[in-house]
């Protein structure tokens, strides 16, 4: 808020303007009088003239503030300031010289070719600037309508820019700008498009009570970031919640350019730019190489992760794709929407169950695909745990069934989407999708060396925000129902990411392990330690479920405690404090990408395994419920649930031990 001329650029600014300033007095002598008579006049008053205008403009400019403008933005508002300026300059400047000289040797018409002049080399700078940076004219009028929502905006770069941009199309009609923080200094006290940079974020209190003492009280507080810094969410949020002011980002840049014909709202903050995640840069060209031009297959298509995989797939131009799913609905809407958006890819919607042996067989032999992505699982933790039988058969069997299915087929790559909750299990979901892990890497330790094959990729990450079962709807419905909220326990934490971050990281590690494994890297067998590999998603830092939920009670402008309330339900059955992306027998390795990590594999035999999955198949059909519990407990050694089921287990198949059965 201060009038200073601390930036180095504002400091350019000021130079250059007192520049045009000396540089307009004696050019607009000339352009009056002639190059005949310009050496009479210069010698009369000219070097005075030229020193007290400049003089006078500067301390002017200063005054007015006008080296403040940020002339990557420069607009019609600044042209405005510009004219002020000059025409105060002048009539300043002009009694001064009365004084000094009565004017009696200076043309009265100087003085206005003097005012065009210098209106004209301070406007043209900036708008030659403007046109070098963004090759465009855009009209920047604004009319100030105190109807409209006052706003305050948080970042001064090129979002602020392009929303400024937008409201002064018809489209921005529902809001008024009435200033700008920045989290960087050296705009503060400057100007894009006529609204003052007034403040540092640091400062967001002291500039609300500030623009409330003018009558300007801004009732959003709105980033402009297009790239959110969750860090600076979250402490904005709880900042916002202290003035009682919500907050709000801008629209995506598309949305932003079609303003003017459209309008566009003020988007909330939506509880993915709290993650915290960095972008992931990924390798799509190689992305694009494993799908392109091949058929593929997605299990569970209609499912949050198989919705995605089919979207993210079919943008990647694939020959053919086969959407299979037990549910008719999502299988309807998948088919729907993929119709829709690629109507121009062949494919097939097959309502199957991957527990049907002879059915997916049939299926795999009827579309041959080439990739797989295996996403059929049942995940709702409780719901599987009241439904052990249903959990092993479609988790465990379906797995194989499909597993299978892809080797009889020579399927090029299939790839299983599995779980944090494997590790070190306490649930049957996740004791379930650990011996779908070990099956599959079974696989595909069994083909190493055989470039012929099927690659088999197992990639594991944690939950997925937005996704059936996941908190947050959950959080969603409670909080429009009025609270309160259910957590389960006030230590509980969880590793989230973005659906569409899973899958695209999904199809990055399918990149990456469909061209390892295929031989040794070292030029033997393929033991070396890249086949039976698990991919591990880089999930970030673990969410506190307390902190998500007074967050999203922040995000609906309601106050934790107060507004909406936070009831502990404790934990459920089969459900951890914390979950775990490795074991402690699994060591990492980097992979080329960043948000991607190897774990080494666990592996058992597979004739060993798949005698006793035969064993667990027959149990759960025949509804055998303790036995079933029993034997999955020797499988997986590691599970280990309320009632310690896992206690007498000896060493398990999915670790690596001999287990005839």
């Amino acid at each position: 808020m201060a009038r200073n001329l601390s930036s180095a650029r504002a400091r350019i600014a000021f130079v250059h303007d007192v520049a045009m300033a000396a540089v307009s007095f004696p050019l607009a002598l000339y352009l009056r009088v002639g190059i005949e008579d310009f050496q009479w006049y210069a010698g009369q008053f000219l070097l005075e003239g030229t020193a007290i205008f400049a003089c006078v403009a500067g301390l002017t400019f200063w005054f007015m503030r006008l080296y403040r403008g940020v002339w990557r933005y420069a607009s019609l508002d600044d042209l405005i300031a510009i004219a002020k300026s000059v025409t105060l300059a002048i009539l300043i400047f002009l009694p001064i010289m009365f004084v000094l000289t009565r004017l009696e040797d200076m043309p009265r018409a100087m003085l206005v070719i003097n005012w065009l002049l210098l209106i004209a080399l301070l406007g043209g700078s900036r708008i030659v600037y403007r046109l070098v940076k963004d090759r465009r004219f855009d009209t920047m009028l604004r009319r100030e309508d105190r109807r409209r929502v006052p706003i305050l905006l948080v970042g001064a770069g090129d979002g602020a820019a392009m929303f400024l941009r937008a409201l002064a199309g018809e489209g921005g009609g529902s809001y008024r700008v009435v200033g700008i923080v920045d989290d960087v200094g050296s705009r503060v006290g400057r100007k894009i498009h006529g609204i003052e940079v007034i403040g540092h974020l640091d400062e967001l209190e002291a500039v609300m009570r500030h623009l409330k003492s003018l009558g300007n009280a801004p009732h959003r507080i709105v980033i402009t970031k297009q790239a959110l810094d969750s860090a600076l969410v979250r402490r904005l949020l709880e900042r916002a919640e202290g003035l009682g002011v919500p907050i709000g980002r801008v629209p995506n840049l598309t949305s932003l350019m079609a303003a003017e014909q459209d309008g566009f709202e003020v988007k909330p903050i939506a509880v993915e730019d709290l993650l915290g995640r960095p972008q992931t840069v990924l390798d799509r060209a190689a992305m694009q190489a494993l799908i392109e031009g091949r058929r593929v297959l997605v299990t569970g298509a209609g499912g949050t992760i198989g919705r995605e995989l089919v979207r993210q797939i079919a943008d990647c131009a694939p020959a053919h794709m086969t959407l299979l799913d037990s549910g008719e609905f999502n299988l309807y809407e998948a088919d729907l929407e993929l119709s829709e958006r690629h109507g121009e890819i062949d494919r097939r919607a097959i309502l199957a169950d991957v527990r049907d042996r002879a059915r997916i067989d049939a299926v795999f032999a009827d579309t041959a695909p080439e990739l797989v992505f295996h996403a059929a699982a049942l995940k709702h933790v409780p719901v599987v745990e009241a439904h052990p039988e249903e959990g092993v058969l479609t988790n465990v069997i379906g797995t194989r069934n499909v597993a299978d299915a892809a080797r009889r087929h020579s399927v090029v790559a299939m790839v299983l989407i599995s779980t944090d909750k494997a590790v070190n299990p306490t649930s049957l979901m996740g004791a379930s999708k650990r011996l779908a892990e070990s099956y599959c890497q079974a696989l595909d330790v069994g083909g190493a060396g055989d470039d012929a094959a099927t690659r088999f990729v197992t990639v594991r990450f944690g939950n997925v925000l937005g996704s059936t079962g996941s908190v947050v709807p959950l959080f969603e419905r409670q909080l429009k129902a009025g609270g309160p909220l259910t957590v389960t326990h006030p230590e509980v934490k969880r590793y989230f990411m973005t659906v569409r971050e899973a899958v695209e990281l999904v199809l990055q590690a399918s990149a990456l392990g469909s061209r390892a494994g295929t031989g040794g890297t070292d030029g033997t067998d393929g033991t070396d330690g890249t086949d039976g590999e698990i991919f591990v998603l880089d999930m970030g830092e673990p969410v506190p479920i307390q902190g998500l939920a007074r967050q999203m009670i922040r995000l609906a402008g309601l106050r934790p405690d107060e507004d909406v309330e936070i009831v502990y339900t404790g934990l459920r059955p089969g459900e951890k404090l914390n979950e775990e992306l490795l074991h402690d027998a699994e060591s990492l390795k980097p992979t080329e990408i960043a948000g991607i990590l190897r774990a080494a594999p666990r592996s058992a035999d597979h004739a060993i395994l798949s005698r006793a999955l035969d064993e667990l198949e027959s149990l759960a059909r025949a509804g055998q419920r303790d036995e079933l519990l029993a034997r999955l407990a020797r499988l997986v050694a590691e599970y280990r649930t309320d009632g310690d089921r896992a206690a007498t287990g000896a060493a398990g198949v999915a670790t690596g031990a001999d287990d005839t059965g």
